[in-house]
Formats: C-alpha cells, sequence, structure tokens
C-alpha cells in the first residue's frame, strides 16, 4: 500500500513498527465498538452501523471482526445476506486461526474470494462517524461542549473531525485553560508566536483558540501535502524540525504524539487545500531521491 510505504520513508523504521501495532490496537478498538453498536450496549443499537465498523476493523486485520461480520452477512444481520462474503470471511479469519469460523465454513462452503466493497478501501462512513458521536459522549459536560465546538469548526477549515479531535485531546485533553511548560495556551495548545501568526487574540477563548489551531493544522496539511503524520509531528515540534529531520524528528515526545494521533484517526493521508501555502521543498527532494535510488 502507498500510505504504508510513505510512513515508512517519513519515519524512522522503529516508529514504523509501533504504528502497525497501534493500528492493530485500533483495530480491536473498532471491532469492540462494533459489538456495542450491534447489540446496543451503551449506544443506540445500529446493526448497519455496526457492519461497517466491523469492516474496517477487519479491513485493519482484527479476526474477530471478519468473524462478526462473517456472521452478519451469513444471517443478514446489519447487511443483505450474501454467502459468498460470508464464506470468503470465515475462510480468511480460519487462515489466522479462528476456530468457530473453520466451522462455519461447513455451511457456506469454499472461499469464493468475493469481498465486501468495504474491505478494499476505508470506510467514509467511518471516518466521518467514528469516533466522534461514542467518543464526544463518554466526556464530562466541560469537555463535551469543547468536542462539540471543535468538530463544527473543522469542517469550515477542510479537516475531518476525527483529526481536529485527536489533536485537541492529545494536546490539552480539551482544556479550554491547559497552559504548558513552553507557554502553549488553550484548546490547541498555541504557542504566542503561532498564535500571532493565526491571528489569535484571546488564546483562552475557547473558539478563537481552536480557530487558530485549525488555521495552523489546515496550512500543515498543506504544506505537507496531507501527510497526516508530517503534520501531526509539525504541530508538535514545529514544521522546520520536521523539514530538518526530513521526516518524523527523532524526539520520543513528538514519535509518540504521532503514533497517537494516527492510531485516532486510522489514515495516513489526509484532504488538503493547495491554494493554502506551497509544498515542502524537502517532501520534493525525497521524491527525487527515491527516484534516483530506483532509477527512474
Amino acid at each position: 500500500m502507498k500510505w504504508v510505504l510513505g510512513l515508512l520513508i517519513a519515519l524512522p523504521v522503529p516508529t514504523a513498527f509501533a504504528i502497525d501495532k497501534r493500528l492493530a490496537e485500533q483495530a480491536r478498538y473498532l471491532a469492540r465498538e462494533a459489538l456495542s453498536y450491534e447489540h446496543g450496549e451503551g449506544v443506540p443499537r445500529d446493526q448497519p452501523y455496526a457492519a461497517r465498523l466491523y469492516c474496517e476493523a477487519a479491513r485493519l486485520g482484527d479476526v474477530e471482526a471478519m468473524y462478526s461480520l462473517g456472521w452478519m452477512y451469513a444471517n443478514g444481520r446489519g447487511v443483505e445476506r450474501n454467502d459468498a462474503y460470508a464464506g470468503a470471511l470465515f475462510a480468511q479469519a480460519a487462515r489466522k486461526g479462528h476456530e468457530h469460523a473453520r466451522k462455519m465454513l461447513r455451511y457456506t462452503g469454499d472461499d469464493t474470494r468475493a469481498k465486501p466493497e468495504c474491505l478494499r478501501r476505508p470506510a467514509d462512513v467511518v471516518r466521518e462517524r467514528w469516533p466522534i458521536d461514542g467518543l464526544i459522549a463518554r466526556l464530562s459536560p466541560e469537555r463535551r461542549e469543547i468536542a462539540r465546538l471543535l468538530s463544527e469548526l473543522s469542517p469550515k477549515y477542510g479537516i475531518q473531525p476525527a483529526l481536529a479531535l485527536a489533536i485537541g485531546l492529545t494536546e490539552s485533553a480539551l482544556n479550554p485553560q491547559a497552559l504548558s511548560p513552553k507557554n502553549a495556551m488553550g484548546v490547541m495548545q498555541l504557542i504566542p508566536e503561532t498564535a500571532e501568526r493565526f491571528n489569535v487574540s484571546k488564546p483562552y477563548d475557547p473558539e478563537q483558540n481552536i480557530r487558530g489551531g485549525l488555521a495552523y493544522l489546515r496550512w500543515l496539511l498543506a504544506y505537507f501535502e496531507g501527510d497526516v503524520a508530517l503534520a501531526a509531528a509539525a504541530y508538535n515540534a514545529g514544521e522546520g524540525a520536521v523539514d530538518r529531520h526530513r521526516g518524523v524528528p527523532p524526539y520520543r515526545e513528538t514519535q509518540a504524539y504521532v503514533e497517537r494521533i494516527l492510531r485516532h484517526v486510522g489514515q495516513a493521508h489526509h484532504p488538503y487545500d493547495r491554494s493554502v501555502v506551497s509544498p515542502s521543498r524537502m517532501l520534493r527532494n525525497l521524491r527525487l531521491a527515491a527516484q534516483k535510488g530506483s532509477g527512474t
């Protein structure tokens, strides 16, 4: 997959492996969320949405999600019954050692290799809804208000709510009064220079702070051509540090920060507005070096 190759170029090797681990954790989380929506445990029962969550978790490699989605297709629960899809999912889970899936193959027959569309590409409905609804519902009333504001404002800056919330949660746990030892302020933890750069005169005003942080994030996404790992690293350590190190800087804090953001959003690339800023020359140089190395 192209985005995996991009991560391996941008990140030190140990961090790339760590990200694989985080994505596996995300898949397990998605599967647990799907189970909740399938049975209405703590959330409104929504079997079609549960199927979409299972499918995304299965796409990321979760064996239980493969089996559960196969069961839904075999029984027509939340999706239209499809024995070919069920058999393919059971076979995939069985190859990974799932005993119940192996037994279900007796009823669905041989693996047809048929796959639901959602297994071929990330599910947009998951990006749009997960983990926003469930995440916001679990927050305290004060944090819930900030989360909703962040979620509502982010599309106005061309940013998906999942990424905006991941940044806000990681930066300040959505605390509008947060102040770091480096004088980073508010929900989006704007340092004075960044606040001035994006016209934030009242950094402890939640809406003004969030708008400033979103404007900066929009700029970073354009500068790094939608690369979520690089934009997140730059939000934490500054775009200059990312350019100097030709990728995620080798700072433990920054690498952990990037891993957490990627785990939350589940995607390595984000749409961006090319008109905001010209892209980083570092990216162009990396591409040229890769082309020379491959002889193309």
